[in-house]
């Protein structure tokens, strides 16, 4: 493990040059600082909060001039401080590192990044000189003797990167405040492009994502997070009629030859994600899907009040678009498998086959359940089929639905839309455990689902082969478990009865049984998911990469259409290079959050508070009667309102390095 020379960080200082061994309390942890790459040694790194050295060879005026060089690249130059103080300060110390008188002296340059600090109007200008200002504060010797050499100091290898908490947050990693940033300024164009730039999907995005990136907002501590979801389907809405974006192959620069053909199983998220990208760089690319339309489960498995079927299909036929096909009706293990896909001539195959069947309770009475007993994933498929009107299905009386998660909030509100008296929804642990969207959770509550937390079910009630009911054990919390959260037990003696005509397991789901087959030549896990390469998403056969749910269990569109990305950039390299790149933002990323380095808190910017602005919606009493979707889109005034209250919470981190950093082919 590497060990800090000196450093200051969090308004602490060390100096280990003295002969003092120890680090102040709540300093970063040193493991995992020794290499960036492999066999390139970390020799300082800069940050929001700080700077650590571990070589004391390190030049500290061509490092902050890295950092300063950044900030003054990245400011929205919307105020004096940062506007004019990120330049000024980079020039300052650009002189200084050529040996040239500068327009500033060190007095000067701590004065501009104090006011800076103090009076900037968004997070990048109050953090960027923080570790420069530590540095000229407990470390201003260092920076004169530099200084004293009298002659040109040496460039260092190494990178910068800005990001910010709601980026970070996000999955996909896309720049939030950058979207936000071309809202404010009446380019909703431009902001769209920014969302582009990472997955297809805006407007879909846009309606079902479950928001990590507004969990993460910085606003939240002042008063309500950025509707950051709200704005993305704003600008993804905002393209229509004839000045909407056109997808053509002519936006793809540089077309390969004919042979370069890739092929992707699975029309979902992740596989139109990662034929979107390789399509925009110049791959043949076909999409095999079991159904007879593309989306996966974002398609079959979320209704239309949510998620509204002309809007999915619109994004989905971007892959048209760009040239790529769908061969529809095909599904592995059926119609073909890995070799054929080889055979066919494809030099790459990604698998996003995601988890289309639902999981069983495993209790008493289930299996000899004929009627009145569906899995989500089952039922949802009746939900897209009555919509479509290819089969129509009528409840009638009292439905339970089992489980906590989005899959049977969609259940719950669905079989009220299909005529269910009344719809009970029960969770083995308490409603704040629930790991719904709390907003579908909310909507649900408000359309009339009635809720039962604490309650498990032990055995299906039956009488001729038809579910009559289902009987319940209440259960009691215990110990804080592995994964942070309450454990739960059964309460002995508290068995009760529910009675429904209609038991809806939602608890789970698995990928499609007979899809995987041992010739395909993929190890799964023990869990059934395909075992892949998390840096890559490489399977265990070469030239098959994997990603969505069916690698890594049921998640979220979002964190789909990310592997979707993810496993593009990692078969370009497989078809270019032979393997696959190193990518320093991604090891960047890492690092930040293995060593916590993220600041939990925000800069101190003066702010009014304003609350976030919502979706227009329809009344519970009515929603609850119709499929159609049931909020609108936010109007201009609106969005550019919302825009306003984005903090702007950027913030630069940089490394200093023994040798120059690899740069990988990334795409996007």
């Amino acid at each position: 493990m590497t060990s800090i020379a000196y450093g200051f960080w969090d308004g602490q200082t060390a100096d280990l040059r003295t002969g003092n061994t120890s680090l102040p309390a709540g300093w970063p942890e040193l493991e995992g600082f020794d290499f960036f790459n492999q066999g390139n040694p970390i020799r300082a790194f800069i940050g929001d909060r700080g700077f650590l050295v571990f070589d004391d060879s390190v030049c500290l005026i061509d490092a902050f001039r890295r950092q300063m060089e950044m900030a003054a690249q990245q400011s929205c130059g919307k105020c004096t401080p940062c506007r004019i103080g990120a330049p000024l300060i980079r020039d300052a110390l650009a002189s200084y590192a050529q040996d040239r008188p500068g327009p500033l002296d060190l007095d000067g340059i701590i004065e501009l990044a104090r006011q800076m600090t103090d009076s900037s109007l968004c997070g990048l200008g109050r953090t960027a000189p923080v570790a420069l200002l530590g540095a000229l504060t407990h470390f201003r010797a260092d920076v004169e003797a530099e200084i004293a050499q009298a002659q040109p100091l040496p460039a260092q290898h190494g990178m910068e990167y800005m990001t910010a908490p709601c980026i970070e947050a996000c999955p996909s990693k896309i720049n939030v405040p950058r979207y936000i940033d071309y809202i404010r300024d009446g380019k909703p164009s431009y902001s769209l492009g920014v969302i582009l730039q990472k997955y297809p999907m805006a407007a879909t995005c846009g309606r079902v994502c479950v928001r990590f990136c507004e969990m993460a907002c910085r606003r939240a501590l002042v008063d309500e997070a950025v509707g950051i979801k709200t704005l993305k389907r704003y600008v993804a809405d905002h393209q229509q009629g004839p000045n909407a974006l056109r997808f053509t192959r002519d936006l793809i620069s540089r077309p390969l030859p004919p042979d370069m053909r890739v092929a992707v199983v699975g029309a979902g998220p992740a596989g139109v994600s990662c034929a979107y990208h390789l399509l925009l760089h110049g791959y043949h690319v076909d999409i095999l899907e079991a159904l007879d339309e593309a989306g996966g489960m974002a398609a079959i498995g979320i209704p239309s009040y949510r998620l509204p079927k002309d809007v999915l299909h619109s994004e989905t036929d971007i892959i048209n678009s760009l040239g790529g096909r769908f061969l529809f009706g095909q599904a592995m293990g059926r119609d073909f498998g890995i070799d054929e896909l080889f055979a066919r001539g494809y030099r790459a195959v990604f698998l996003g086959l995601g988890c289309q069947e639902g999981t069983r309770m495993g209790v008493a009475g289930e299996d000899q359940a004929t009627s009145g007993y569906e899995t989500g994933i089952s039922f949802l498929l009746q939900v897209h089929d009555h919509i479509a009107g290819t089969r129509k299905t009528e409840l009638s009386g009292d439905v339970v639905v089992v489980g906590g998660g989005n899959v049977a909030m969609d259940c719950a509100r669905s079989a009220l839309r299909m005529g269910a008296e009344r719809v009970h929804l029960v969770y083995r642990r308490t409603r704040a455990d629930m790991p719904a969207d709390p907003s579908e959770i909310a909507a649900a509550e408000e359309e009339g689902v009635i809720f039962h937390p604490l309650l498990n079910p032990t055995r299906v009630l039956l009488a001729d082969g038809r579910v009559t009911g289902v009987e319940l054990v209440a259960m009691r919390q215990t110990e804080v478990d592995a994964k942070g959260r309450r454990g739960v037990e059964p309460v002995p003696g508290s068995e009760q009865l529910m009675n429904c005509d209609t038991l809806i397991a939602a608890i789970g789901q698995t990928v499609q049984s007979g899809a995987m087959r041992p010739e395909d030549g993929v190890k799964l896990t023990r869990w059934g998911w395909v075992e892949i390469n998390p840096f890559d998403l490489a399977t265990s056969r070469p030239g098959v990469f994997a990603g969505g749910d069916c690698a890594f269990g049921p998640s979220t569109l979002i964190h789909a259409m990310a592997n979707g990305l993810q496993a593009a950039r990692s078969i370009n390299d497989w078809l270019q290079l032979g393997h696959t790149s190193f990518f320093p933002r991604t090891h960047m990323r890492a690092l930040l959050h293995s060593r916590k380095l993220l600041a939990a808190d925000f800069a101190e910017v003066p702010v009014k508070r304003e609350y976030r602005v919502h979706h227009p919606e329809l009344d519970p009493e009515v929603r609850r009667t119709m499929f159609e979707e049931v909020e609108a889109t936010i109007s201009d005034e609106e969005a550019y309102r919302e825009a306003k209250r984005c903090l702007r919470c950027y913030r630069i981190y940089s490394v200093v390095t023994e040798r120059p950093i690899p740069e990988g082919a990334e795409l996007s």
